[in-house]
């Protein structure tokens, strides 16, 4: 049962991603999926979002390991010489 739904902008607040990443994500089953409200409207499922974010931060508390960004996809940083 949903007890609250949020829309884009204050998902967007929440999670601190692009549309693209958070689209990407639900897409690969990362990140909760969007549902309808009605043919031009969705929406989140608030619980659903704050459990991820939870569980997220359960999980860095947990790997003390830093995320080696010259691997990321989408404009890899470069190590300066």
């Amino acid at each position: 049962m949903i007890t609250r739904a949020i829309r884009r902008e204050e998902l967007l607040q929440l999670v601190q991603l692009s549309d693209t990443t958070i689209y990407h994500m639900e897409k690969s089953g990362e990140f909760p999926k969007r549902f309808a409200l009605t043919s031009r409207c969705v929406a989140w499922d608030y619980d659903e979002v704050v459990a991820w974010l939870q569980a997220k931060k359960d999980e860095a508390r947990q790997t003390t390991q830093i995320p080696d960004v010259t691997r990321r996809k989408r404009r890899p940083i470069r190590h300066q010489k």
